[in-house]
């Protein structure tokens, strides 16, 4: 098949994030599989208008709103056989361009990001995601990564038979540098830096904790109010902004840490929770953020703060339980603490080919509805 794959942004994008990955690793399964398989996304400056990467063709035009304006003009172009249609916020609206079948992928919904756009354009985006798409996708297949977000697509009117969960996978972990002991407990972050990622609260755990420094891996607009926080908070010397890093790096950042922070306000379900336990690094995030309830098990694989609980406060708690020393006193046989080696029992039942593979079923049941659709119009 021909494939079209519309999304605000790729991995290359300096705003890019696990979203954009989920999409090219299941691109990249997809066209290793012998599909002619299309990726269309913004054109941010310096990029290139055509590349090709993991058997993706990717085109970029158009910048923040253009490229939505541009996208019915590839799918005219391209004829795709199946469409997949990105909802980051708001999705292409492709179903309306087009009677080729198109699949809706949707990792979560926004409406607690929107405020950060202002009030008019928030109250514009929550309305078309929340009673426009449902309403032009009604019937539409979708897909989604949690438990969460069917929930969440549910109570916004989308029917639970129309919804396939595909969850995320996880990149083999590359070879990396052994970083030197510095004789500090390290905390991490990996998160795009925007004002709902609520990082602020991962600078006050920080604040609180002696011995410890926070590695913050990633960039984003909201970088310079950041800095400034961490600087009221009087911890710019433990605390440090490492950016974009590659591969190796950030995994050897990773395997260095012992806690993983992910305070932010709503998560799909969060890849860097899995690369983190990959390394045996539990995650703390927030009970209420969506599919971390599922990315994480509760005091197994990591912790969950309830409502009623400070961040803060459980992040010390974790830092304490995995500091402790096994033995002495009464507790002469009392083991380790046994949540980095179930993190990484956890993380190795994830692999990108699973994802790939269930979102190609995903994509062959659109296509052969269509099919069979047609044979039945002709046989008439």
């Amino acid at each position: 098949m021909k494939i079209l794959l519309l999304c605000w942004r790729d991995s290359t994008h300096p705003q890019g994030g696990g979203s954009e990955r989920y999409l090219e690793r299941v691109g990249e399964y997809l066209a290793a599989q012998g599909h002619d398989v299309v990726y269309r996304t913004a054109k941010p400056t310096d990029a290139p208008r055509r590349s090709t990467r993991g058997g993706i063709r990717y085109e970029r035009a158009g910048g923040k709103y253009g490229v939505y304006l541009l996208a019915p003009l590839a799918i005219w172009r391209h004829r795709p056989d199946v469409i997949v249609d990105t909802q980051n916020g708001i999705p292409f609206f492709a179903r309306l361009f087009t009677r080729r079948p198109v699949v809706l992928l949707t990792h979560h919904c926004h409406r607690e990001q929107w405020p950060v756009a202002g009030p008019l354009i928030g109250r514009l985006g929550w309305f078309l995601e929340s009673r426009v798409a449902p309403r032009v996708y009604r019937g539409a297949p979708y897909v989604t990564v949690s438990e969460a977000s069917r929930r969440d697509l549910v109570r916004l009117g989308v029917r639970e038979a129309d919804i396939t969960i595909v969850p995320n996978g996880v990149d083999p972990v590359p070879p990396a540098p052994v970083l030197a002991d510095d004789g500090l407990t390290h905390l991490i972050t990996l998160s795009r830096l925007v004002p709902h990622k609520r990082l602020e609260l991962a600078v006050d755990a920080v604040a609180e904790l002696d011995g410890c420094v926070l590695d913050v891996v990633g960039s984003g607009w909201w970088e310079d109010k950041l800095r400034a926080y961490v600087a009221e908070r009087g911890v710019a010397d433990r605390v440090v902004f490492h950016g974009h890093v590659a591969e190796d790096h950030k995994h050897a950042l990773l395997a260095r840490a012992a806690v993983h922070l992910m305070p932010s306000r709503k998560e799909g379900w969060g890849i860097a929770v899995i690369e983190a336990a990959q390394h045996g690094v539990p995650t703390v995030a927030f009970s209420d953020a969506g599919g971390v309830n599922e990315s994480i098990r509760d005091f197994e694989t990591g912790r969950l703060v309830a409502a009623g609980e400070d961040f803060t406060g459980v992040v010390a708690e974790l830092v304490r339980e995995l500091s402790a020393e096994p033995g002495g006193g009464w507790a002469l046989s009392m083991p380790a603490s046994p949540m980095p080696a179930a993190a990484r029992e956890w993380a190795a039942t994830f692999s990108w080919e699973e994802t790939g593979r269930r979102f190609a079923d995903v994509l062959a049941r659109a296509a052969g509805s269509r099919a069979a659709g047609s044979r039945v119009a002709e046989s008439r």
